[in-house]
């Protein structure tokens, strides 16, 4: 999902591709899965998936005979996701404004969405709107602070992910997500963490673009940015890189 305040969207292709690659990456898989059953995706209930990217979730969703609607901010998100799944629902809007009736969902889906929202109160509220009277929110993400990567410099290496971190709008949501859930009402709150390793060269365009954002915002120079990526590629080829990334799933249920 793109930020509800953004000011110069990526292109809708790199984006694209870098939700390709997150879905194809180890346990991405498995962890759709999970969201789909805290949240009750069962034949014939509804969902609507927040923030929906390219809508791989969505068309999953179908296929378990849930209906499913999609809804994204942007326009160029959309066409991609009506490209790929023309018989699916897709609309384009926030998570502030979704165009659905009062207590017409039996469940509400944000994966990745809620770091980029500056008022998540405001989004949770819009939930409790169009979810039935006992509905599940599930709600999916990685805090942005909590990025654990093996490096010759760990104070550098702090640095990095920090500056990083301060670009996102809410880079510490998902730590947030139990009491957010809980402040706005919402019951039955659970929260699980699911840690994924990575150890292969897949990895180096994170490592590299989270070294290129922390150099751009000031945070570290050219000269250490250089040799930090450097570093994390020959890692890479020698089988020595290591990046693991908490990944937290927290469900709830809407009052009765």
């Amino acid at each position: 999902m793109t930020r509800e305040t953004e000011q110069t969207p990526q292109p809708a292709n790199d984006l694209v591709a870098r939700l390709d690659a997150a879905d194809r990456l180890p346990g991405a898989e498995l962890l759709r899965t999970l969201s789909y059953d805290l949240l009750g995706a069962e034949p014939a209930t509804s969902v609507v998936d927040v923030g929906c990217g390219a809508g791989r979730a969505v068309a999953e969703l179908a296929e378990r005979g849930v209906n499913a609607i999609g809804v994204d901010p942007s326009e160029r998100m959309i066409a991609t996701a009506r490209g790929r799944w023309p018989e699916a629902d897709f609309r384009i809007a926030g998570a502030y404004e979704l165009p659905l009736p009062d207590a017409s969902v039996d469940g509400y889906r944000a994966d990745k969405v809620f770091h980029e929202l500056d008022e998540p109160e405001r989004a949770l509220a819009e939930a409790h709107r169009v979810l039935v009277p006992g509905g599940r929110i599930l709600l999916v993400g990685q805090d942005w602070d909590t990025l654990v990567i093996d490096s010759d410099d760990p104070a550098l290496t702090r640095t990095i992910v920090h500056a990083r971190a301060d670009l996102t709008a809410a880079p510490r949501a998902a730590r947030r997500y139990r009491n957010l859930l809980l402040n706005s009402r919402f019951t039955d709150v659970t929260v699980e963490v699911h840690t994924g390793v990575f150890t292969g060269s897949a990895m180096l365009p994170l490592l590299t673009g989270l070294a290129e954002a922390a150099c751009s915002s000031g945070a570290v120079t050219r000269e250490q940015t250089v040799d930090w990526i450097a570093e994390q590629r020959a890692r890479a080829e020698t089988d020595h890189l290591f990046l693991a990334v908490p990944m937290f799933v927290a469900a709830a249920t809407a009052p009765q």
